[in-house]
C-alpha cells in the first residue's frame, strides 16, 4: 500500500471501530474528517489528547468536523476507553497497521532505553471531498486540538 500525499484523495480505507461497526472514509463524504493516530489507549498523554477533542466536539461540529482517533488497540480495549472517558466519537482499531502505514506513522522510538516501534502521534485533516488537505506530525498534545480548530477556522475563511 502506498502512503498519502498532501492535497491528494485519500484512499477509501475501512476499519472496526467502536460501537459494532466497519467505518470507511467513504461513508464521511461531505464532512471534514480529524484523523488523529495516538500510541496506546489508556495512557495518561492519549487519554489527555482524547479528553481535549472530546471537550471542543461542538466547535468541531461547527466546522462540520468528524473526529477519528486511531491506535492498535483492539476494538474491545477502544469500547472500554471509549466508554470511561466519554468520548463522543469512534475509535478505530489498526491491528494489522495499514492505516498506520497509509498514513506512515508507524516510527522507531526510543523507549526506557530500547528501540520500539510505535505509533508517533500525528493527525490528518481531510476535506469534503476525500483530499488530505493538513497534516501535523509529532504531536504536542498540549497546544494540538487548538491548532487543529484554528487551521479549521482557517479554511472555512478561504
Amino acid at each position: 500500500m502506498t502512503t498519502i500525499s498532501l492535497n491528494q484523495p485519500v484512499p477509501d480505507f475501512e476499519a472496526a471501530a467502536t460501537g459494532d461497526k466497519t467505518v470507511k472514509l467513504s461513508d464521511y463524504r461531505g464532512k471534514k474528517v480529524i484523523l488523529y493516530f495516538y500510541p496506546k489507549d489508556n495512557t495518561p498523554g492519549c487519554t489527555q489528547e482524547g479528553r481535549d477533542f472530546r471537550d471542543h466536539i461542538e466547535q468541531f461540529h461547527a466546522f462540520n468536523a468528524v473526529i477519528l482517533g486511531v491506535s492498535r488497540d483492539s476494538v474491545k480495549v477502544h469500547e472500554g476507553f471509549k466508554c470511561k472517558q466519554e468520548f463522543p466519537f469512534d475509535l478505530l482499531s489498526d491491528k494489522d497497521e495499514q492505516l498506520c502505514q497509509l498514513f506512515d506513522v508507524i516510527k522507531m522510538k526510543n523507549m526506557y532505553g530500547k528501540q520500539v516501534r510505535g505509533i508517533e502521534r500525528s493527525t490528518f485533516l481531510i476535506d469534503e471531498q476525500g483530499v488530505l488537505v493538513h497534516e501535523w506530525r509529532k504531536v504536542k498534545v498540549k497546544t494540538h486540538v487548538a491548532e487543529v480548530l484554528q487551521k479549521l477556522g482557517e479554511l472555512s475563511q478561504e
